[in-house]
């Protein structure tokens, strides 16, 4: 956990704080305003701005807002793993599972974790191609592996990454 913490610095959840995207850490701006009834977050460059109303959580209002950006980063990557692969899937989900990183299910529903905008682009880039290869073969079998290796040559580096580091992907 030190080892994690000393290369990948936990999220701080408060005005000047800073909070992990995808390899960057965007600065964190918290305004707080006593008319607002709904917590607004914006991105610009590398720093993110809250608006909080007197009822809004700064963690609540970033998670909302990781769940919707998880959907627009995840979207396009599937589309064109799955495109390359010569595959479709079904339906796309983001959700908060707290020990998966992603699903893909027999009739083509992928999930995947929000959480995983906190690590590195090459690791949400790995769990994809990790499940569109599901879509060929359901189990983690020797033929699983070998398909996800022609398509993912670093995949063992991901896998250890995402065991070594997954534990640290909170806010």
């Amino acid at each position: 956990m030190r080892d994690s913490e000393a290369h990948f610095p936990p999220a701080r959840l408060c005005d000047g704080g800073q909070v992990p995207y995808l390899g960057e850490r965007l600065w964190l701006r918290v305004k707080h305003e006593r008319s607002r009834t709904r917590a607004h977050v914006s991105r610009r460059g590398g720093e993110l701005t809250v608006k909080l109303g007197p009822r809004n959580g700064l963690r609540e209002a970033l998670e909302a807002w990781y769940r919707r950006r998880a959907r627009a980063e995840v979207a396009p990557r599937l589309d064109a793993a799955v495109a390359r692969a010569g595959r479709s899937y079904d339906t796309l989900q983001i959700r908060g599972q707290r020990t998966r990183w992603a699903s893909c299910s027999t009739s083509g529903a992928m999930s995947f974790n929000w959480r995983l905008l906190l690590a590195p682009a090459e690791i949400l880039d790995y769990v994809v191609e990790h499940e569109v290869a599901h879509l060929d073969v359901q189990d983690h079998s020797k033929r699983f592996w070998g398909l996800l290796a022609s398509r993912c040559h670093d995949w063992r580096e991901h896998e250890a990454w995402l065991r070594r580091h997954g534990h640290a992907l909170r806010l």
